[in-house]
């Protein structure tokens, strides 16, 4: 481990200032993260997953190595979204290492903001989420230990942002995670944490889950002192305090955030579980199918057993979620366009003649600048059980690659400084990924198939490597845990640069197959394939006798080629 002295710390924050001014505040209903236990997984493995998504994020994968710091250091708070500088906070002796949202003892951590009452932000408030995400990683061996940390860091030093929602994990519990600011002149944060049981699933989008919880149980629940009483002294709630609902206090549903967020959960859930009757009433805001029938609309649960035990590719499924094969599917509808892209460009809401509209939010989204699928077990040395399956850009024609939470460096395409989100680089997965997915979005029913095939190639390989390669590595780690995470290093590495070279010469073979509107064949041939039926019909039922053909008075009919003789040749 380095000493890091105090000037060297003020090298340290230009850096990460440097990293934080490449995002902005991600957008309203922007992020989703699913939660797994190990009980539900089948190899015992822990799981979280978290898409980071908005319009002006840049996509890499931080790295920060284990440190030792000088007695008295200071750490200076910079807000995630935007860099603004927000305060200083006393620094720990030693910090871990930290691979995107996983540090080396495989704690992972990761987020949706729901807002909830605005009233409650405090802008003298020193530590936001971000910061509080990624400080808790650096000090914590595991998820309750990661808790206790948030909590008391915002105790003292105050909570900066709205209103959010955390998946804090470790190679053996699952906790979700809701806190809310306390308003100006009222230091601290109010919160509740509960730990998802064992075999069960759980997931968060924008918008907060916990309702009433167990007041006697610290095993599976912790929660702020205050959480109920501040409530009731606010006026937000005034009922009893075992009926408390830490939802309907401090982020009451609403039916926006039943379509644009909740809907997300709904969406995993019903992936996971389809041997449930998961009706669509609630999180499409009908309570009842009937002026006089009974309710059939039901809050979600916080969380569910799956019919069948999870994979990791699993977990990466339910990432690339577009509502397939439900009232909101997005691939179907003119918004679809003829060929059956599942995305809205923004805005999200629209207004027509006075009325007010949404597009559907799904799961998977353009705007993704990363994701990850955290896979932690408990059965395999740190370095080698915790794995960071990475991503950037839209998770569904993205490829997630194994990131090591040993490894002592992020590979260089996928690594802070390799490009920014200004400025168009081949050498940036970042950006040869959008390059890729956004020639896709352009006749994408016909071209999604083929990177999705590539996608699983790739993703497909890893899994196929994975027990020799984390065999090899726990030989070497007997012998040298350091050892091991270098060898585990040179292979995350070696895979993030296979994938991105095949990805930028994915998008080669896609621009010339698919170049101004044509297709060609398996020959190379070019061909004009029409649109479909359907759409053809949209054109005709909208203004048919515009586009019709017709003939002048005396026109000739057109004559039609002599059929070919199949006949075999005389001999």
């Amino acid at each position: 481990m380095k000493l890091v002295t105090k000037n060297m710390l003020s090298v340290h924050a230009l850096f990460l200032l440097a990293i934080v001014q490449t995002l902005v505040p991600a957008t309203s209903s922007a992020c989703t993260n699913f939660l797994i236990t190990k009980g539900a997984s089948v190899d015992g493995s822990t799981m979280i997953s978290y898409a980071a998504d908005s319009h002006k994020l840049y996509g890499e994968l931080y790295h920060t190595p284990a440190r030792i710091h000088a007695e008295g250091a200071m750490r200076e708070i910079y807000e995630w979204d935007t860099g603004t500088y927000l305060g200083k906070i006393p620094e720990v002796r030693q910090t871990y290492s930290v691979v995107g949202n996983m540090n080396e003892h495989q704690v992972s951590i990761g987020e949706t903001t729901y807002g909830g009452r605005e009233e409650l932000q405090d802008p003298k408030g020193i530590i936001d989420y971000g910061s509080l995400m990624f400080i808790a990683l650096e000090r914590a061996k595991s998820a309750r230990e990661a808790i206790q940390i948030m909590t008391d860091l915002v105790a003292e030093h105050g909570y900066y942002s709205s209103g959010e929602s955390f998946s804090i994990a470790d190679p053996d519990e699952v906790w979700i995670m809701e806190m809310i600011g306390k308003g100006p002149g009222n230091k601290g944060a109010v919160w509740v944490a509960r730990r998802i049981p064992d075999g069960y699933i759980s997931a968060h989008a924008n918008q907060a889950r916990i309702r009433a919880f167990p007041r006697n149980d610290k095993r599976n629940c912790l929660y702020a002192k205050d959480v109920v009483s501040f409530a009731k002294e606010k006026g937000f709630y005034k009922g009893s305090d075992a009926d408390f609902s830490f939802t309907d206090a401090y982020a009451p549903m609403t039916c926006k955030a039943l379509r644009i967020c909740e809907a997300r959960v709904w969406a995993m859930f019903r992936r996971a579980a389809p041997s449930r009757d998961w009706n669509a009433d609630y999180v499409m805001c009908k309570p009842k199918a009937k002026p006089k029938a009974k309710p059939k609309a039901k809050p979600l649960p916080l969380w569910i057993k799956a019919d069948r035990k999870l994979r990791v590719e699993d977990v990466m499924a339910f990432m690339r979620d577009h509502f397939e094969g439900t009232p909101m599917d997005l691939t179907k509808g003119v918004g679809a366009g003829p060929f059956e892209l599942p995305y809205r460009w923004r805005p999200l809401y629209w207004k027509l003649d006075k009325v007010e509209y949404w597009n559907e939010r799904a799961t998977s989204t353009q705007q993704t600048g990363f994701s990850f699928v955290s896979q932690m077990r408990s059965k395999l040395p740190d370095p080698i059980g915790g794995v960071h399956w990475f991503s950037v850009d839209d998770a569904f024609s993205t490829v997630y690659v194994p990131m090591y939470c040993g490894l002592f460096s992020s590979p260089k395409a996928y690594a802070v400084g390799t490009g920014d989100f200004h400025h168009f680089s081949w050498e940036s997965a970042f950006w040869v990924f959008n390059w890729v997915s956004n020639w896709t979005y352009t006749r994408y029913r016909d071209m999604i198939p083929i990177v999705q095939k590539e996608q699983q190639k790739l993703e497909g390989s890893f899994f196929a490597r994975q027990e020799s390669i984390e065999k090899e590595a726990r030989r070497l780690f007997r012998e040298s845990p350091e050892r091991a995470r270098t060898f585990l290093t040179n292979y995350s590495h070696e895979q993030a640069q296979k994938t991105v070279d095949r990805w930028r010469l994915l998008g080669q073979e896609l621009f010339v197959k698919f170049l101004d509107g044509n297709v060609r064949d398996e020959h190379g041939k070019i061909t004009h394939p029409p649109l479909p039926d359907r759409w053809y019909r949209r054109i005709v039922k909208e203004n048919g006798e515009l586009y019709r053909t017709r003939k002048l008075p005396g026109e000739p009919e057109e004559k039609k080629p002599e059929p070919k003789c199949e006949c075999p040749k005389p001999h």
